[in-house]
């Protein structure tokens, strides 16, 4: 683990190992989908001022599509890092702490109920309720949890297992009420999708997501300190308790703003983080970054896949990255007995 400042050396490093991945993904995925287009067409109608479906298609349906995958899987891998950290818990994910199931609750709700709520703003009414549903879970966690000395990571993980547990069980009574039309609507919510058209609805995830994000890559030196025990952190002079507080605000509001417009899509906050860490170590200024990078490429690709496997039928991308995720995670699991 880096103790003194980062070298431009291994800055170097994470830009080649991850960076440049990274950007030639996000490049590359837009072109394929049930139809190719080739970026000369689209380079063509832009300047040649002769717009074609296929610009059409590539500006307002892929780049978007591509872009809000990457910010999903960059998100749901730097939240996963850093929970792994502060719950002592190598299993530990985004949704560990019941997020997902505020947010499905609140979705469900809105399909269900389409009347309940209008959108507002750059917010439909489907990630609205889910967004405010899973700030609710947040807040309730926290205050389960909330000690004079801090949270109680026993607690936190306790109410976050007990309300998820509640929500599904909110969730099958609204199933329960729902025709089989909306049931259809929540299933393909509940199983993860990046369907978006436009940027509109992209923007809508920058209020909570840049707050938290900025939170947890602040906390980075902070939890290189955590990895070594409370004890030893609070010997270094790090305030475990605001720390632990910090990091559970951040990646709360910031999976809360991913999940509202994505749905719950598993695995790529619990086995990015581990493959980070076995590529370039536990210094957490490089593996949140670097997870990041790995996380939205990771996304991006099974997205791609889910665009593409079935042309013109489209898999929810959360099929993809259980059937991708499951097997990765029990190989690393063999290579590195966690």
């Amino acid at each position: 683990m880096m103790k003194g400042p980062i070298t431009p050396r291994a800055n170097l490093r994470l830009l080649l190992l991850y960076g440049i991945p990274f950007a030639a993904i996000l490049g590359i995925a837009p072109l394929y989908g049930s139809e190719s287009i080739r970026f000369s067409d689209v380079l063509h109608a832009i300047y040649g001022g002769e717009w074609s479906a296929a610009a059409e298609i590539f500006l307002f349906q892929r780049i978007p599509r591509v872009m809000l995958a990457a910010l999903v899987g960059g998100t749901l891998a730097v939240v996963g890092a850093s929970f792994q950290v502060i719950l002592h818990n190598p299993l530990a994910e985004p949704y560990t702490l019941g997020i997902t199931g505020g947010a499905s609750i609140g979705a469900a709700s809105a399909i269900l109920f389409p009347s309940l709520l209008t959108g507002w703003w750059v917010f439909g009414a489907a990630q609205l309720l889910a967004l405010a549903g899973s700030i609710l879970v947040l807040l309730m966690i926290y205050t389960i949890a909330r000690r004079p000395e801090g949270i109680s990571i026993y607690s936190l993980l306790l109410a976050g297992v007990t309300l998820s547990i509640m929500s599904a069980g909110a969730i099958l009574f609204l199933r329960y009420l729902a025709s089989p039309h909306l049931l259809l609507q929540m299933d393909r919510w509940m199983m993860g999708g990046l369907d978006v058209i436009g940027y509109r609805e992209l923007t809508a995830l920058f209020p909570f997501l840049l707050p938290g994000l900025g939170i947890l890559l602040s906390c980075s030196v902070e939890l290189n300190h955590l990895t070594m025990g409370e004890e030893l952190a609070s010997g270094h002079g790090v305030n475990v308790a605001a720390i632990q507080r910090l990091v559970f605000i951040g990646g709360g509001l910031a999976t809360a703003a991913v999940v509202s417009l994505s749905g719950p899509i598993g695995f790529v906050g619990l086995i990015v983080p581990h493959a980070v860490r076995q590529l370039t170590g536990c210094d957490h200024r490089i593996v949140l970054p670097a997870s990041f990078c790995l996380g939205g490429s990771f996304l991006v690709i099974c997205d791609t896949i889910a665009r593409t496997a079935f042309a013109p039928t489209e898999l929810p991308v959360g099929i993809i990255t259980a059937l991708i995720g499951g097997p990765l995670f029990i190989r690393l699991l063999l290579r590195t007995r966690l």
